[in-house]
């Protein structure tokens, strides 16, 4: 079992309460710097970056570092690949199934307009897979410092906040992903909701698997690769 910091060694509330304050603060902030000369890729990795270094000194600060919280090698690759293949199902299938109902829903959501932005964000993609190539490591890295910051630090961070119990995680799962949709798209859309039900899925699963950050980082890639082909 990998080590994590969900035990007694770190009792100071005051003090991930600040980590998170910071963290959340910089996180929401950073985007509103945007450079229009090198796109909207680029920018989102500077975003990400700025936020790994913000979690990297937080974490310094309470000993605590990446491979504590589920950046180790895993123990085994098949396990790992069929994990991995399981969530992206289990993904795959809840996107699905929110798309039949959400016209159904009680309450009334915002224009989903990311599909119209896409040229704008990621180039005239249709029918060019050389350009699909070449920003496709921007995205898996990216993918990977979602799951790295969103499951593996605020999960983390959240349940030290509330104790380490069975309550507080699942408060830090739900947070997580509120905050990892609400980021996305900045209201209450199908956008937002899509992609907070991945981030509660990602969730769930770092917790109930062994908190191994790798077969949700591949989960991660591989759904964002077909979410890239489909744009080809």
């Amino acid at each position: 079992m990998n080590k994590t910091i969900n035990n007694t060694a770190l009792p100071n509330t005051k003090g991930f309460l600040l980590d998170l304050i910071i963290y959340i603060t910089i996180m929401f902030l950073i985007r509103e710097v945007y450079f229009q000369e090198i796109g909207f890729l680029i920018n989102g990795l500077m975003w990400s970056c700025v936020t790994l270094l913000v979690a990297t000194w937080r974490m310094k600060i309470r000993g605590v570092s990446w491979k504590d919280i589920g950046l180790v090698k895993p123990k085994s690759y098949k396990r790992t690949l069929a994990i991995s293949i399981g969530i992206l199902v289990v993904t795959m299938v809840s996107i699905v199934l929110f798309h039949l109902i959400k016209d159904h829903l009680p309450f009334s959501l915002g224009e989903d307009n990311y599909a119209e932005n896409s040229a704008t964000k990621f180039g005239a993609l249709k029918g060019n897979w050389l350009l699909f190539f070449s920003i496709m490591p921007v995205v898996l890295i990216e993918s990977m410092l979602e799951e790295l910051l969103d499951r593996g630090f605020l999960i983390n961070w959240f349940e030290r906040l509330f104790s380490s119990t069975t309550f507080a995680t699942v408060i830090a799962v739900l947070l997580q992903a509120l905050i990892f949709g609400f980021r996305h798209t900045y209201d209450l859309s199908v956008r937002s909701i899509t992609v907070g039900i991945i981030g509660l899925i990602m969730g769930i699963a770092y917790v109930k698997f062994g908190r191994n950050l790798w077969p949700l980082i591949i989960a991660h890639g591989i759904l964002n690769t077909i979410s890239m082909m489909d744009r080809v």
